[in-house]
């Protein structure tokens, strides 16, 4: 039988220093910080979308083109007796496509916005509109308030 040199079969020695301890470690472990920052990154990026969404609606597809908000909208208006004006000038229903195409001829792009009394007819208004529209203009909008109640 021979004798122990006090290596065991992985080669280290068979036994441990009593007293000794692992050195301490002077570095602080950020892994630790990066998983929870990952984590908050990833809560904010999920719930972000849901705050500015407030009231869920369907949004209907379009192909409408923006708006240019550099020129300034031509306005027609419908007082409450039903007169038409084109920006502050009274004009007849029959002359409303032909002067908006003559401000159109000039070159610029005509937006136009109808503007209803709330005392005329919903029917005058779609009059006009419809003519205006007939005459080849797209871009027509109605003109409304906000209402203070919501």
């Amino acid at each position: 039988m021979g004798m122990s040199s006090g290596t065991n079969a992985t080669g280290g020695r068979g036994h441990k220093r009593r007293g000794q301890r692992r050195g301490v470690i002077s570095e602080i472990n950020v892994t630790p910080l990066v998983d929870v920052m990952l984590v908050l990154l990833i809560i904010f990026m999920v719930t972000a979308p849901m705050l500015t969404a407030g009231v869920p609606v369907d949004l209907p597809q379009t192909d409408a083109k923006p708006m240019n908000s550099e020129t300034q909208p031509l306005v027609v208006s419908v007082d409450g007796q039903g007169r038409i004006f084109l920006q502050e000038e009274e004009i007849a229903l029959d002359d409303v496509v032909a002067k908006l195409q003559a401000i159109k001829s000039t070159g610029s792009e005509a937006r136009i916005f109808v503007r209803g009394d709330k005392a005329i007819d919903y029917g005058s208004v779609m009059r006009v509109m419809s003519r205006i529209q007939a005459g080849g203009f797209e871009n027509v909008g109605l003109v409304t308030l906000q209402d203070e109640n919501g």
